[in-house]
C-alpha cells in the first residue's frame, strides 16, 4: 500500500513538473499584471514585495520542475518532495495579490482581488483536478486566503457591515467550497468511467482486430495478416538472403470432410496447424489462407537446397497419421516455394510464384516440393491482379487516348481511334500490351469493353458541350462482346444512354473474329450495332483468315489496312501491289479504306497517289489524352456550325 501511494505521488509530481514548467511564462505575465494593479491601487511597497517573491520562487522552482518534467526519466522521492514544497510555497505570493487588494477602500479593487482568488480556484481545479496530492494541497491555502480576505474586509471601515452579513458571506463561501470539492470528486468519477469505457472499447477493438487478422478455427493468422507480415519481412531482409514462402495445399482432405463429417475435417486442419507451428521455428510465421490451404514464411533459408529440405520436411510431417475419434486419418501436401530475389522482388510476384509452384507440385507424381523459377514459370494473372484491374477501371486509371485519322484530300482530322492507356499510380503510363493480355486471361473483356465505350461516349459528350465535333471515334470491340448475347446487349444498352452520339461511333473488329465463332452470331451482333447507328470497321485487314465470302456476307462500313503492308511502301514492290489491290477491293465494295501505320512523308504520298483517302499513324501524331485532343480540335477549328470551318468527320 505504502509503495503504491509513493508511486502515485511520484507520477503526479512528474506531471505537475511538466505543467508548471510549461505555464511559467503565463504565470509570470499575470503576476506582472497584478503588480501593476496593486501599484495603481496605491499599495506600492506590498506590490513590490509580492512581485519580488513571485520571481524568487519561480527561479527556485523552474530547474526542479524542468527536471521532473522529463517523463521518460524516473524521479527520486527527495526531488518529488522538494517539488511539492516549492509548488505549494509558490501559491502564497500569488495569493498575496488578493490579500493586498482586499485592503483597498475602493470596491472595484476589492472585487478584482476576489476575481483573482477565484481565478486561482479555477486554475487549480482544472489543471490539477486529476492530481489529488497537488489539487488538495493548493486549494486549501487558496480557500484560506478568501476567509482571510473576509476578515480583512470586516475590519475595513470603508466596507463596514454587520456580523450577520459577514457570517452569511462566509457561509456561502463554505457552500462554494463544499460544492467545489464535490464537483472535483464527481469529475474524478466521470474520468474513471471514461477510462473504463475507453479500456473496454480498446479491448473490443483489439479483439476485433485479432479476429480480422486470425483464422477462428486454427488461431493462425489469415491471408491479409500473412501478406502484411511477408511484405514487412521482405523490406527487413531485402539486403540479406530475403524471405522464402512455402505455400501448401492439402491432398485428400475433401474425402475426409465427405466421409467423416466437417468436425473431423476441422480436427485435421487444427492438427496440421499445430504441426506447422512445431516445425516452423522462431523465424517462421504460419497462416491459414483459406479452406485447406496454408502458408509458411521463413527468414533463415539461405539456399535453394535448404528450401527444398524444409519443403520435404513439411510434406513428411503432414503425412503422419492424424488421430481423430479413434481413427487415424491421412492427408498429404503439395508444396510450392518462392524465394525473394530477382525472380520475385515484391509481394504479389512472390505469392504468385509460390502459387504457380504449388500448382505444378500437385501435378508431380513424385509429390516433390516445387521452387518457382521465373524463366520456367510464366507469371499467371491472379485474383489480386483481377481486383487491381477492376479497381483501375473504377478509379478511371484506364482511360482512352486518341490517335487522329486524317483525310489526305484536305489534310485535316476526320476522326480518332480510341486506344486505352493505364495511368498506373506507381508504374506510370502503361501501353495496352502491358495490361490487355491480363484482361483477356482473366476474362475481363466484357467489363473492359463497357468501360472503354462509356469513357469514349463521355468524352464525345464533353467535346460536344464545348461545340467541338471530333468526327468518327473508333473503338476496338472484343470477341466476347460480339459472340455473346449478354455482351452485345450490354453494349447496346449503354449506347441507348447516348442516342445523340451514336453517329460518332465506329466499332473496329478484327477479321479473324469472323471465323472464331459462329458466323450467324457475329452477323446478328454486327447488324444490331449498325441498326443502332454505329459504323463497323474491319480492322487489320489482310492479316487474318477472312475469305471473300465473309466480305460478301458481312455488313461493314470501313476497311483498315494493317500497318505491316504500309511499312514497306516505297521499299518492297510487293507491298505496293498488295496495298493497291486492297484499296481497289475496298473501293469496289463501297466502303471507306483507312491505312494504318503511316510514319513517313513518302508513305503518305504513295497512298495519296493510290487513291487512299484516310490515313492514321505517328506521322500525324501519337495517341493523346482527352485534354490534349480537345486543344488540338479547338486550335484547328473543328467547331459545329462555324462558317468556313470543315467539321471533323468529313473527308
Amino acid at each position: 500500500m505504502r509503495n503504491n501511494v509513493i508511486d502515485h505521488f511520484l507520477h503526479q509530481t512528474q506531471i505537475t513538473g511538466h505543467i508548471s514548467s510549461r505555464d511559467i511564462v503565463k504565470r509570470i505575465g499575470t503576476a506582472g499584471l497584478m503588480v501593476a494593479i496593486c501599484i495603481y491601487a496605491g499599495f506600492i511597497t506590498h506590490a513590490a514585495l509580492a512581485g519580488a517573491s513571485v520571481l524568487l520562487i519561480e527561479l527556485i522552482a523552474y530547474p526542479i520542475n524542468k527536471r521532473a518534467s522529463q517523463l521518460d526519466k524516473p524521479i527520486s522521492l527527495p526531488l518529488a518532495v522538494a517539488l511539492f514544497i516549492v509548488n505549494w510555497s509558490a501559491m502564497l505570493p500569488y495569493l498575496s495579490f488578493a490579500l493586498i487588494l482586499s485592503q483597498s477602500a475602493t470596491l472595484p479593487f476589492v472585487l478584482a482581488g476576489y476575481m483573482w482568488a477565484f481565478g486561482i480556484f479555477v486554475h487549480v481545479s482544472n489543471t490539477f483536478g486529476l492530481l489529488p496530492f497537488y489539487n488538495w494541497s493548493q486549494m486549501t491555502p487558496a480557500f484560506g486566503t478568501v476567509f482571510l480576505m473576509f476578515w480583512i474586509l470586516s475590519h475595513n471601515p470603508a466596507h463596514a457591515s454587520s456580523t450577520l452579513e459577514w457570517v452569511i458571506a462566509a457561509g456561502l463561501m463554505v457552500v462554494y467550497i463544499v460544492n467545489t470539492f464535490d464537483t472535483m470528486g464527481r469529475q474524478k468519477d466521470t474520468h474513471r468511467a471514461l477510462d473504463r469505457a475507453r479500456e473496454e472499447a480498446n479491448t473490443r477493438l483489439m479483439e476485433l482486430e485479432r479476429l480480422s487478422r486470425h483464422d477462428s478455427l486454427t488461431g493462425l493468422i489469415n491471408r491479409r495478416a500473412f501478406d502484411e507480415t511477408v511484405e514487412s519481412l521482405m523490406r527487413q531482409h531485402a539486403n540479406r538472403q530475403g524471405v522464402t514462402v512455402f505455400l501448401l495445399d492439402l491432398d485428400g482432405f475433401k474425402p475426409i470432410n465427405d466421409s467423416y463429417s466437417h468436425t473431423a475435417g476441422d480436427a485435421v486442419l487444427c492438427a496440421v496447424a499445430d504441426r506447422l507451428r512445431a516445425i516452423a521455428g522462431k523465424d517462421g510465421q504460419i497462416a491459414r489462407l483459406g479452406g485447406d490451404e496454408f502458408a509458411v514464411v521463413k527468414t533463415t533459408i539461405t539456399s535453394t537446397k535448404a528450401a527444398q529440405r524444409f519443403g520435404h520436411e513439411i510434406i513428411t510431417t503432414i503425412e503422419q497419421p492424424i488421430p481423430v475419434e479413434q481413427k487415424k486419418l491421412l492427408v498429404g501436401a503439395s508444396v510450392g516455394i518462392a524465394r525473394q530475389g530477382h525472380d520475385a522482388d515484391d509481394l504479389v510476384t512472390l505469392m504468385s510464384g509460390a502459387d504457380q509452384a504449388m500448382y505444378l507440385a500437385k501435378q508431380d507424381p513424385n509429390n516433390a516440393p516445387m521452387i518457382f523459377d521465373k524463366e520456367a514459370f510464366p507469371v499467371r494473372a491472379s485474383l489480386e491482379d483481377r481486383n487491381i484491374l477492376i479497381n483501375a477501371m473504377r478509379n478511371s486509371e484506364i482511360v482512352p487516348f486518341y490517335q487522329p485519322k486524317v483525310s489526305l484530300n484536305t489534310n485535316r482530322i476526320v476522326g480518332f481511334e480510341a486506344l486505352s492507356r493505364w495511368l498506373h499510380p506507381t508504374r506510370g503510363l502503361l501501353s495496352p500490351a502491358e495490361f490487355l493480355p491480363q484482361i483477356n486471361e482473366l476474362g475481363l473483356q466484357g467489363e473492359f469493353m463497357l468501360h472503354t465505350a462509356e469513357k469514349v461516349l463521355h468524352d464525345i459528350q464533353k467535346w460536344s458541350a464545348e461545340g467541338l465535333n471530333p468526327g468518327q471515334i473508333s473503338i476496338n470491340v472484343s470477341e466476347v462482346t460480339l459472340a455473346t448475347v449478354s455482351g452485345h446487349n450490354d453494349l447496346l444498352e449503354m449506347i441507348d444512354h447516348y442516342p445523340h452520339l451514336r453517329g460518332n461511333l465506329t466499332f473496329e473488329i478484327t477479321e479473324d473474329i469472323f471465323i472464331a465463332r459462329s458466323s450467324d452470331v457475329i452477323q446478328r451482333s454486327i447488324a444490331n450495332f449498325r441498326r443502332a447507328g454505329v459504323r463497323i470497321s474491319l480492322d487489320d485487314f489482310g492479316t487474318g483468315f477472312a475469305s471473300f465470302q465473309h466480305l460478301k456476307d458481312l455488313e461493314f462500313d470501313e476497311l483498315k489496312l494493317d500497318t505491316g503492308f504500309i511499312r514497306d511502301l516505297g521499299i518492297d514492290p510487293a507491298s505496293h501491289v498488295l496495298v493497291n489491290g486492297l484499296l481497289s477491293m475496298g473501293h469496289g465494295l463501297g466502303v471507306q479504306v483507312v491505312a494504318e501505320g503511316v510514319e513517313t512523308p513518302q508513305q503518305r504520298d504513295i497512298l495519296k497517289k493510290m487513291g487512299c483517302h484516310v490515313v492514321q499513324g505517328y506521322f500525324y501524331g501519337m495517341a493523346a489524352p482527352f485534354s490534349e485532343t480537345m486543344i488540338r480540335l479547338d486550335a484547328e477549328g473543328y467547331h459545329f456550325n462555324m462558317p468556313g470551318a470543315r467539321q471533323a468527320g468529313t473527308a
